[in-house]
């Protein structure tokens, strides 16, 4: 019995250059990283602009919250600690202390916390494509910036008002001073040093929270810690008879960017170069920090 003849077709070989194919869990050397890294710049800004604008529609109110929230926590820290426990002795200006304070720290703690589950949040996206993982918290830090800047312009307008609305409610009150001059023109360089500081830190975040995510919470408390450290409603002069406590305050990062956006300010006085120093070497020493030990853990971001 015969069957139809066979046809055999010639096989052809083509080969393909895998020469820009990458592994999705490999770790590509530091640079190179960087590069990919900011090569994504783009795409990390729109996405963020995006996500804000999404988030925004979700509530009633839209992108008022992000001039609510701190408006709101900073009112019930001077109901507390101003009225209740006479926080404001000794402090000019209370208000637009509280007010500065209040603001630029909720600014970090937001990249802080959103950077710790920045990883968590976009496992599907890990493991479906290969992309530097740190483009994860630096769109958080992104992202929590465009919510802030609304909140910015709010607490500048504060600061300007208060002067004049204070006499009005109190007037038998002290007068508030209002100082505006060239030294609110180095406000800039204290966001970018912030800016730069909530990048390293929710880097550090990120890292550490990626194996164990209940890591969240306990960076949630010792925000709260912080918050007290960094004389956010409070002088920092009120531990003068403890003087150890009062120096560890005095260096920690955000009671720096506090302060001297404080002296710029209010009280229109230019911070020592100590401070600018110290708070530089904060910031880029967290960047740098934060990038490394984010990337060493690069292949272990997609593990179940």
């Amino acid at each position: 019995m015969t069957g139809a003849p066979r046809v055999y077709r010639a096989r052809t070989v083509v080969e393909v250059d895998a020469g820009g194919l990458l592994h999705v869990l490999g770790r590509p050397p530091l640079g190179e990283y960087l590069r990919r890294l900011w090569q994504r710049r783009h795409f990390i800004v729109a996405d963020s602009r995006a996500r804000v604008q999404t988030d925004s529609r979700a509530n009633l109110l839209g992108s008022l919250w992000l001039v609510l929230n701190p408006l709101l926590s900073g009112a019930v820290y001077f109901v507390i600690f101003g009225l209740v426990m006479s926080g404001s002795r000794g402090i000019e200006n209370f208000l637009g202390y509280l007010v500065v304070g209040v603001f630029l720290f909720q600014y970090t703690i937001q990249c802080l916390n959103q950077g710790s589950r920045s990883i968590s949040g976009g496992r599907q996206l890990i493991r479906a494509f290969s992309f530097p993982r740190a483009a994860l918290p630096v769109a958080v830090v992104m992202r929590e910036t465009l919510r802030f800047l609304p909140a910015l312009a709010t607490m500048l307008v504060l600061v300007l008002a208060i002067p004049f609305v204070v006499p009005l409610m109190d007037p038998g009150g002290e007068t508030i001073a209002l100082r505006i001059g060239w030294p609110w023109l180095l406000l800039p360089a204290v966001l970018l040093l912030q800016l730069v500081l909530n990048t390293g830190l929710a880097l550090i975040a990120a890292r550490v929270t990626a194996r164990i995510p209940d890591l969240t919470q306990i960076i949630s408390i010792l925000a709260r810690f912080w918050l007290y450290g960094s004389a956010v409603f409070f002088s920092v002069d009120r531990f003068a008879e403890y003087p150890a406590l009062s120096a560890i305050m005095q260096v920690n990062p955000m009671f720096l960017v506090i302060d001297i956006a404080r002296d710029l300010l209010l009280y229109g006085v230019l911070p020592s170069w100590g401070a600018w120093a110290l708070l530089a070497a904060w910031s880029t020493g967290l960047l740098v920090l934060g990038t490394l030990v984010f990337w060493q853990a690069e292949e272990t971001y997609a593990a179940p």
